[in-house]
């Protein structure tokens, strides 16, 4: 290169293999300074390309960094040296000269030793005296410490599949991984929504018993007449139908951990025989009295309120403690300030890779009108939303008109606000219109009747308004007598 403006000029040619003179700055100080010298002291990865994207010069951080010397790789192509994802699919050089300007992209590189390294790559046409294009400059920045440093943040705010950063959930995180290293029982509790399933299995996870089986039992799911045969197993003609033997799941759950789901939803007969198994750990099946010696953990989960229950004489007292003596309760979204932020962007970028679409993020006003909404069903409610709406979205962002439409009844979203928090301060709610006093239970009544009358009837499509799943749609339709 000749001499560039600004009264400094490059001395010389760049090194090849014939061994001519390294290149040198001139007319900046008295004397010459050799470029490779002054490059070398960059605490970044730096290289020097022609227009054909062949390297001429590299300084010592980027031998460091992919582990080749600069003699080695002279006059080789860039992405053959780099080995980037980004050089073969949105090499920044491509079209530069047509015009393009310096940009920066993240990645990985592969270094000699085949290892993935994560980097910041920054480029920029170099332009010569009649603003024509000679050749490109490129930084490789070695980003794997803010990668670690980001993960580590994000394990602050996650346990297991749960995430959050508001004060309730710190809590949480910060008192699992200690109960999770015990063999108490757990009893989950929190609303709809909350999470306890993914509690449930956290706990599970991060346990000694990780590696052995993980048994989920809904309550609430069977009738009791097969429940009993579920847990407890059978022999062979034990009833009409039985067949053959059958274990049970708590027996299946040998050596891991039994997870009893809407356990307010258990029969009152079969309460009994649970509590004899949480005395003794000894699983009986129906028609024999040969048992069996189970090593299982227990965790229980309920949204309904037990100690009310046990007061109305619906559940045992004796069953409550003997699973009450590790109680974790999952706060409600509403009381979790700062966490809808994160988890609708955590759900749209899960969602996203999951369809195979690329949006950038949410507009401003579908932002606003998440994060103002009250949402009875909680995260799962949030999740559906933003499934839902990435499903529907054929743009780079998700815009009002992509979200479940129940979300853009204003009238509805103040009303149920205004519900919601009148029954968290301990309040009867009412009725926008009208002066009867409403129970959460009727409201939430109304929303699934009002959803069926705009789905005309169809449960998949009503579910998908309320934000709900079908299995839970079907099961609340059950609890309020709206089969018919």
């Amino acid at each position: 290169m000749n001499e560039a403006k600004g009264g400094v000029g490059i001395n010389g040619k760049f090194p090849d293999s014939s061994g001519e003179s390294p290149p040198t700055i001139m007319d900046l100080f008295s004397n010459s300074v050799q470029l490779a010298a002054l490059l070398d002291h960059l605490p970044v990865g730096l290289a020097v390309l022609d227009t054909n994207r062949r390297i001429m010069l590299v300084n010592r951080a980027l031998e460091a960094l992919t582990g080749f010397t600069r003699d080695e790789i002279w006059g080789l192509p860039c992405a053959d040296v780099l080995r980037s994802s980004i050089c073969h699919q949105q090499c920044p050089f491509a079209d530069s000269l047509s015009g393009g300007e310096s940009e920066s992209l993240e990645g990985d590189i592969i270094n000699r030793d085949r290892r993935k390294i994560p980097v910041r790559i920054s480029s920029k046409p170099l332009r010569g005296q009649s603003d024509d294009i000679v050749g490109f400059l490129e930084t490789i920045e070695d980003i794997s410490h803010l990668r670690q440093a980001a993960e580590k943040l994000n394990q602050a705010y996650r346990f297991g599949a749960m995430i959050g950063h508001s004060a309730k959930m710190e809590e949480l995180f910060r008192i699992m991984p200690i109960i999770a290293q015990t063999d108490s029982s757990v009893l989950i509790t929190g609303e709809t929504g909350t999470g306890k399933d993914l509690a449930a299995e956290a706990i599970h996870q991060t346990s000694v018993r990780a590696r052995e089986a993980f048994i989920k039992i809904n309550c609430g799911a069977l009738p009791e007449t097969l429940m009993e045969s579920e847990l407890f197993g059978h022999k062979k003609g034990a009833f009409t139908g039985a067949v053959t033997d059958k274990p049970g799941r708590i027996r299946l759950a040998h050596k891991g951990t039994v997870y009893l789901t809407e356990i307010g939803d258990l029969p009152l007969a079969l309460q009994v025989k649970l509590l004899t198994f949480l005395d003794d750990k000894i699983v009986y099946p129906l028609g024999t009295t040969k048992g069996f010696q189970a090593d299982v953990r227990v965790v229980a989960a309920t949204h309904r309120n037990l100690e009310q229950m046990v007061r109305e004489g619906v559940f045992r007292e004796d069953l409550l403690f003997r699973l009450n003596v590790v109680r974790l309760h999952l706060p409600p979204l509403r009381e979790r300030e700062g966490d809808i932020g994160l988890l609708m962007d955590n759900f749209l970028s899960l969602f996203s890779a999951r369809f195979n679409k690329k949006i950038k993020g949410f507009s401003t006003d579908v932002r606003r009108i998440l994060l103002s909404y009250p949402f009875p069903g909680n995260v799962r409610e949030l999740r559906n939303a933003v499934e839902y709406a990435v499903n529907i979205c054929q743009d780079d962002q998700i815009m009002p008109e992509h979200l479940p439409a129940y979300l853009l009844d204003p009238q509805r979203t103040a009303r149920l606000d205004d519900e919601k928090s009148a029954s968290h301060a301990g309040h009867s709610p009412q009725r926008t219109m009208g002066t009867s006093v409403s129970s959460w239970a009727e409201i939430e009544r109304q929303m699934i009747l009002d959803a069926l009358l705009k789905a005309k009837g169809r449960k998949n499509r009503a579910a998908q308004a309320l934000g709900w799943g079908r299995s839970t749609l079907w099961r609340k339709i059950k609890q309020y007598g709206l089969e018919s």
